[in-house]
């Protein structure tokens, strides 16, 4: 007979209860996501097998001699700071920010996956999906390199796999936002193409089919790009032109996408495309009315550069953007971009740059105006901020690395902490769209005067008792924070700008602190625009509990979320030194002829 077991419940409770105490709160933990089952192909089914399609088309205005990539040997010098070794408790709260950060991208992911798939976007609020960008998949696309960076493989096959119901010779949308196209499509392409070192040949091959539609846009008869393009008319033979008014971002902000196409598949033509228009604009540049900046709106069909907005905000920006970001493409093998880039931010300094009154005098918060150029060479201004400006901050940091302009870092931090203040005095802890602020009259010196942002809401002096409790209403009415005169548009389109320039001032300077600065920002646009389907615009960051707008652009995706994800990630993870990021945040591997100079702290 077997000798009975003694009992012993106590001790095995208290075994049992050690062991999942350290299970759970010791050892390290992965996390997990939850993932759907293969999506549901939400393609729009009404176009028919018959409709128009472009395909080869004679083109009218061929070009005799392209012009070729430039070669030779040039350094750039380093960009990134050497960051040290972190601590064990530094790496822990960093994983732990980081796999949030990609938690909220599985969210939005799988809310497009379920209820979009195939189609542009999705609604985030609705469930619904909408095409914004010709219907081949907008969201997907753009979103690839995303999930190769942040190593989510099993969503990068079933992209891939979907990659083959695209199709570029046709849409049922009149017009193709060439702009628009290239840097969502042709960006996501090529970036998850050199992330994955071309293990894909499909991301390839669609980039070229991309290109060789989109290149028909160039066809005009000074080979100038029609921006909003009527495809038909060249799918039928027709003649189009180039834009009679276009934003300077359309029309130069193309370098990057078609020259990295030329680079990897050897084909001049799509270099050459690019390139025509910026020596039209390199010649333009000092004939405006502020010399040094291009005006808003050009008319590529006449070439003229008389307009008298200026802005390196909205319909501006990634022109600005590109200039240095080419010439890291590029090589340092042309002279052309730097040449560019510093007379335009020698103009930008001396034109539109401005410091914002605060409370707090020792806060540097730097902003860029928007300016009326008048003939004669004198302008005047709008002391607006907008989101869209933020991303200006990381660009003038890359610039003062790779062109030498050390003096310059005072003004890249300046812009990237004005867009961290524009965040944090708000209710909701996200900057607005568009905010006008009282400004300074020197960058350096900058001490608080009430009494002058009271007479800047009101736009008329404080001269009477009536007149302050008038403005005391204005500001209580419109929820204004000090500093801050108007919020003219008070929406958040969920735009990247600002972390973008965190994540690039953050690379380049090693301050830690940055790292806790895009932490509380990605946590309050994450409690403020979740949604059950994503995450959606919101109609105003004054209330605390904003509406929203049903709204979730692909950028959310391919830029916000990534920029995150980076800021918490190994600083050699998508290193500044091996990638040149476009204006879509898509990385594109830098020519093996960059030779890194010497690190510098």
């Amino acid at each position: 007979m077997l000798p009975r077991r003694k009992s012993r419940p106590l001790p095995t409770a208290i075994f049992l209860i050690v062991a999942t105490y350290v299970l759970f709160f010791w050892l390290p933990k992965t996390q997990s996501f939850r993932r759907l089952p293969k999506p549901i192909s939400r393609q729009d089914t009404t176009i028919r097998s018959d409709a128009i399609r472009l395909n080869k088309v004679a083109e009218k205005y061929p070009v005799k001699e392209y012009i070729q990539l430039p070669t030779g040997s040039a350094t750039i010098p380093r960009i990134q700071y050497e960051f040290p070794e972190e601590t064990s408790s530094e790496r822990r709260q960093r994983l732990k920010r980081r796999d949030a950060v990609k938690s909220t991208f599985m969210h939005a992911w799988n809310g497009y996956k379920e209820r979009a798939w195939l189609r542009d976007e999705v609604k985030p609020t609705s469930g619904y999906h909408t095409d914004s960008f010709n219907g081949w998949g907008a969201t997907l696309v753009d979103s690839m390199d995303a999930l190769v960076i942040m190593g989510l493989d099993d969503e990068l096959e079933l992209a891939l796999e979907a990659l083959k119901e695209i199709d570029f010779t046709t849409t049922k949308s009149k017009q193709v936002p060439v702009f628009e196209i290239i840097i969502r499509y042709m960006g996501g392409f090529m970036a998850a193409h050199d992330l994955t070192h071309g293990k894909h040949p499909i991301l390839l091959e669609k980039a070229t089919e991309l290109g060789e539609m989109i290149y028909h846009a160039f066809d005009t008869h000074n080979r100038m790009p029609s921006v909003r393009w009527d495809w038909t008319k060249s799918a039928k033979g027709e003649e189009i032109r180039p834009s009679p008014r276009t934003s300077l971002a359309e029309v130069a902000s193309l370098t990057l996408e078609l020259t990295r196409l030329t680079q990897v598949t050897g084909d001049p033509k799509y270099y050459d495309a690019v390139q025509r228009v910026m020596n039209e604009l390199e010649i333009g540049q000092d004939k405006t009315r502020i010399p040094g900046l291009w005006p808003t709106w050009l008319d590529m069909d006449r070439m003229d550069f008389e307009d008298s907005e200026f802005t390196i905000g909205g319909c501006a920006d990634s022109a600005y953007e590109y200039l240095p970001k080419s010439h890291i493409l590029l090589g340092a093998q042309t002279d052309k971009y730097r040449k560019m880039y510093e007379k335009a931010i020698k103009a930008f300094n001396d034109k539109l740059l401005f410091r914002a009154m605060t409370p707090d005098e020792d806060q540097h918060v730097l902003f860029a105006a928007d300016a009326i150029g008048l003939r004669g060479n004198s302008q005047t201004l709008k002391y607006s901020a907008d989101h869209l400006k933020c991303f200006m901050g990381g660009s003038v940091a890359i610039a003062s690395k790779i062109f030498n302009r050390p003096q310059d870092m005072y003004v890249a931090r300046g812009l990237t902490d004005g867009c961290v203040w524009a965040y944090d005095i708000m209710p909701t802890g996200i900057m607005p769209e568009i905010f006008k602020v009282s400004h300074c009259q020197e960058l350096d010196h900058c001490p608080w005067d009430e009494e002058k942002w009271m007479s800047d809401v009101l736009s008329r002096s404080i001269d009477s008792e009536e007149t302050r409790e008038a403005a005391e209403d204005q500001i209580e009415a419109e929820k204004l924070p000090p500093g801050v005169t108007e919020i003219k548009d008070p929406n958040y389109k969920l735009r990247p700008e600002a972390l973008e320039s965190v994540f690039i001032m953050y690379r380049i300077t090693g301050d830690k602190k940055l790292q806790d600065t895009a932490w509380r920002m990605f946590q309050h646009i994450d409690k403020a625009t979740r949604t059950k389907f994503g995450h959606s615009t919101i109609k105003d960051i004054r209330h605390s509990k904003p509406r929203f707008e049903d709204k979730m652009e692909s950028f959310w995706l391919a830029e916000t979320l990534k920029y995150l994800y980076l800021i918490f990630s190994e600083p050699d993870h998508i290193s500044l030194d091996d990638y040149v990021l476009s204006t879509e945040a898509h990385p594109f591997k830098r020519p093996d002829a960059i030779k890194h100079s010497k690190p510098s702290q």
